[in-house]
């Protein structure tokens, strides 16, 4: 995490990335396992989900954890500070809303 010249572009520097936004939103839902992420996220490969999941966690906005079996299990839950952005990324999500209905109206 960097600052930037303008907190907005800080914001969106962290949850910009292949459905890091996205991600975020499916654990505002409830704590996720990794396949149920991938099940979640068909567009995306699953070494890319993995990528977004380290910088996320890097980033302090999701937490892993792992569990002492066989086979390995690993659930990826919000922080604190994943939680608190929720609204903002909410925000957007309503705003593509918004946009894709101009795109679509004008497409018709």
């Amino acid at each position: 995490m960097k600052k930037s010249y303008c907190p907005i572009d800080t914001f969106i520097n962290v949850v910009k990335g292949k459905r890091k936004s996205t991600i975020i939103l499916h654990l505002f839902q409830g704590d996720k396992r990794y396949n149920e992420l991938v099940k979640l996220l068909p567009d995306i490969s699953e070494r890319m989900i993995t990528k977004q999941l380290k910088e996320l966690e890097a980033d302090n906005l999701i937490s892993r954890k792992v569990f002492p079996e066989v086979p390995p299990r690993v659930e990826y839950s919000l922080t604190d500070l994943g939680k608190e952005i929720h609204p903002f990324l909410k925000g957007m999500y309503k705003g593509g809303i918004i946009f894709e209905n101009m795109i679509d109206s004008k497409e018709s």
